[in-house]
Order: structure tokens, then C-alpha cells, then sequence
């Protein structure tokens, strides 16, 4: 078989398969409501006080409305629902507070959205005031917070320096106009280079910026001129997703033209151009997607093995409890996943009653533990030692007998190879990590899954 044939199979055969973005195994869709405050309150007593946690804050409002975003979010036109919502935010973190067994340690906190920066500076005051009161946030904790260069104000720049915050996201998503124009998201790059310069001077250390590929009317032109614009901001680690068209799920991409929509070999052009401009500015790419400065923590991370994924994606985060606080927040303790209440007004009364504003989750097997642990090696370190897998999980070793024909064939494909039991992902089959990983997946259906396809 030629180089150009396989590069054909594995787009025909794997590229076009929706599977998930596997941010966490179980995947978001086997959450179930039987998983309630109750259980969620035992989880949170049963957590070991000495080791540090991760507080994940969620702002579900927006200030402008993109049309790509599948964020559970809302659109913000007066200021009284965020400020109302930023004091039930702190009710909630007293309510998490409460029903923890010590005062916890903090070694991450990160604010995402929706768009954090939509509350007023006094309220991100008042809310960073609260946690570091209810927990001892640690003195090299890393403080993110995410960003629109759309909204974000000279004022609210001061308070995130004068805060702590040592990193900031920016969705840069794409610098062409007619691209923009098309996602609703209209942003010229001296904007985005005037928010980033402005956090630099108040002593936000660390930028990372998202770009995503796949989006109405993109090109392999047009990504490599704002991957281009980019690297000269110099941003620490930069995200390259692929757009997920999930109209069904995200009712605001029905706004886009699906026929202005690159297909998935211009997909897969598009992300390995912008992949090769940013090694050749200096980045390391890091599992499916991201890229780093070498001097950042996520590429130290991912050089001593110790690359992990969550719900934010990629991280250097070793703790094993993220804990998420305001509406449709996720969080993982070492024994389940919970998922607060997705809607603002029904999240807002269970917290005001006192209640564990849990919405849906998952308790954890010991299969989905050792299920999860090798999707995310494979995802993060691109192999995995399934043996190893096995014992570490108190599983025999031929645990994976059942799905040893589809191993077997991906290595005839060329994605992998199989040295006894150490499963590694080669450089044909990076792009489909997800697509290797989701044989792993004990819950997916390929004829009921709905999720976004692999590239």
C-alpha cells in the first residue's frame, strides 16, 4: 500500500466517524439524573483533606452571541441577571464549602463560560474573595480565566493583574473576515493583540488562545494567515479544535450555511497546515490538538508523562477531584462525575434552598476506571501498556479480548501498532486518536452516536 492510498483509506474509513471529544470517560451523554445532591454530598465527605483539588467556576452568560459555539450559554443584554447570578454563584461555593471535609487545597481554579469576563470587575473581586476565605488556595496555584477581546475592558484588565490571575484564554477561532462575518464573530487581530498586551502589563503570565478549523468558508489560506498573526503575539500554548457541527445539540449553528462547510479532507488539510506552521514557530504539538512553548508547564507536563485531559481539555493539572461550581458545571471526584443543573433559574432556586445543585451524573465502576485511564493515556501520551492498564485496575490481563479484532485491524490500517500489549498511536493515526480511543468506549453505539465527526 503507498503512502497517498493509506492517507485515502483512513479518510474514507475513520475521519468521517463521530465519536466523542473524550474530555471525560464516561462521556457527557451517559450522565444520568439518578445521580443526585445526595450522592454527590457522600462523594464530596468521602474526599481525601490532604490532597489538593481543582474549583472549576462556570459564567454561563455572553455579552455577543457566536454562531459556532456549542457552550451552553446565554445571551447577556442587561447587567441585572450577571449580577444577580454572581451572588447565587457565592451561595453556591459556600453551599460546595460546606460539604467538604476540611478546608480543601487549591491547586487550580479556573473560571470558563460562556464568558467570565461578562461580570462586572467588583463581583470576580467578591467571588475570588469568598474561595480564597472557604479554601486555602495554594501559593503557586495556577488562577486561569477565560476571555472575549470583544468585551473585555480596561478595568476589568486591572482586576484580573491585582487578582492573581496568572492565565488568560482568548477564542481567537479564525482572523479572516469573511470567516468571521460567517460565525458572528468579528474580532481584528489588533484588538486581540491590544487585550493580550494589556493582560501581559498587569502580570498575567500565561495566554493561550483557541483556534479551531473546519469553520464556513475557511482555508488552508486563510488559517495559515492567522496562525501566522498569532505566533507573532506569541501566545504560550494555543488549542487547534476541530468546528463540531452539532446543530441538534447547539441550536445557534443552524445560523451557519452547512454548504460554506469544508469537508474532511480539506478538514484534515487545513489542520495538518496550521499544525506544521505552529511547530515551525517554535510550538510542540501536544496529544490531539494542542500546542505549547517548550517552557510551558503543559509541554514540561506532557515531556514527563504527565499530560492530562478534563473538561477543559488538555492540562498539567495532577489533582483527581475538580470540583464545579454555578450552573451546568461539571466536576469529577475519584469516584463519580456530577453535573450541576443546566438552567440558571432552577440551579439558582436549588441553591437558595440550601440544596447540592446537581443536575445529572455517573458513578464510576472499577471498568470505567481502568476504560478511562487507557483512553486518556492513549489520548495524552498516544500509548498505553494494556497489561499494565490491567493490573493497575485489578483486571485480567486478556481484558480486552473482545475488542482485539478491531486492534488488529487499525494496526493493518496503519493507525497503531501492538507490541505484545503496549498499544502505541503512529503519526498516520494521530489525527483519529479519538477514533482509536472510542473502541476503548464500552457505551458507545456507532448507530445511535451523536456526536461530532473524528477530524
Amino acid at each position: 500500500m503507498q503512502p497517498g492510498d493509506l492517507l485515502s483509506d483512513v479518510l474514507k474509513k475513520y475521519m468521517s466517524r463521530n465519536v466523542p471529544r473524550y474530555t471525560s470517560y464516561p462521556t457527557a451523554p451517559q450522565f444520568s439524573d439518578a445521580v443526585n445532591a445526595e450522592k454527590y454530598a457522600q462523594s464530596l465527605a468521602a474526599l481525601d483533606p490532604d490532597e489538593p483539588i481543582s474549583l472549576y467556576l462556570h459564567v454561563p452568560f455572553c455579552r455577543q452571541l457566536c454562531w459556532y459555539c456549542g457552550c451552553n450559554m446565554k445571551l447577556a443584554t442587561r447587567d441585572a441577571p450577571i449580577a444577580q447570578y454572581a451572588k447565587t454563584l457565592m451561595q453556591d461555593v459556600s453551599l460546595l464549602a460546606d460539604h467538604l471535609p476540611a478546608r480543601m487545597k487549591i491547586s487550580h481554579l479556573h473560571w470558563g463560560g460562556g464568558t467570565p469576563t461578562a461580570l462586572v470587575p467588583d463581583d470576580l473581586e467578591r467571588v475570588m474573595e469568598l474561595v480564597c476565605r472557604r479554601f486555602d488556595v495554594l501559593p503557586d496555584a495556577e488562577l486561569a480565566i477565560e476571555s472575549d477581546p470583544r468585551t473585555l475592558t480596561s478595568e476589568m484588565t486591572q482586576r484580573i493583574g491585582q487578582l492573581g490571575f496568572t492565565r488568560a484564554s482568548f477564542g481567537v477561532q479564525e482572523f479572516d473576515a469573511k470567516v468571521q462575518a460567517a460565525i458572528n464573530r468579528v474580532q481584528p487581530p489588533d484588538m486581540v493583540r491590544r487585550s493580550v498586551d494589556g493582560l501581559r502589563d498587569v502580570g498575567v503570565s500565561g495566554i493561550n488562545f483557541d483556534l479551531i478549523y473546519g469553520l464556513p468558508h475557511q482555508s488552508v489560506e486563510t488559517l495559515l494567515e492567522t496562525v501566522r498573526l498569532c505566533a507573532e503575539m506569541r501566545p504560550d500554548r494555543v488549542a487547534l479544535f476541530g468546528y463540531a457541527h452539532v446543530p441538534w445539540v447547539a441550536k445557534k449553528q443552524r445560523l451557519i450555511d452547512e454548504e460554506a462547510l469544508p469537508g474532511p479532507s480539506e478538514r484534515l488539510a487545513q489542520a495538518n497546515a496550521a499544525a506544521s506552521s505552529l511547530r515551525a514557530s517554535g510550538y510542540i504539538a501536544l496529544g490531539l490538538d494542542h500546542f505549547a512553548l517548550p517552557n510551558d508547564t503543559l509541554a514540561r507536563a506532557a515531556a514527563a508523562g504527565k499530560l492530562r485531559r478534563n473538561f477543559q481539555g488538555y492540562t498539567d493539572d495532577q489533582a483527581q477531584t475538580m470540583l464545579g461550581v454555578g450552573a451546568t458545571s461539571i466536576g469529577r471526584t475519584p469516584s463519580s462525575y456530577f453535573q450541576n443543573i443546566a438552567e440558571t433559574g432552577a440551579w439558582a432556586r436549588a441553591v437558595e434552598a440550601g440544596t447540592l445543585p446537581v443536575g445529572k451524573g455517573c458513578l464510576l465502576s472499577e471498568e470505567d476506571r481502568l476504560r478511562g485511564h487507557v483512553i486518556e493515556e492513549l489520548m495524552c501520551q498516544g500509548r498505553v501498556d494494556l497489561n499494565e492498564a490491567a493490573v493497575r485496575h485489578g483486571f485480567v490481563k486478556d481484558w480486552y479480548a473482545d475488542i482485539l479484532p478491531s486492534l488488529v485491524e487499525m494496526q493493518r490500517d496503519g493507525l497503531i501498532t501492538l507490541d505484545r500489549t503496549v498499544l502505541s498511536v503512529t503519526e498516520v493515526g494521530k489525527p483519529v486518536v479519538r477514533v482509536i480511543a472510542s473502541v476503548f468506549d464500552a457505551y458507545l453505539s456507532p448507530a445511535t452516536a451523536r456526536h461530532a465527526i473524528a477530524v
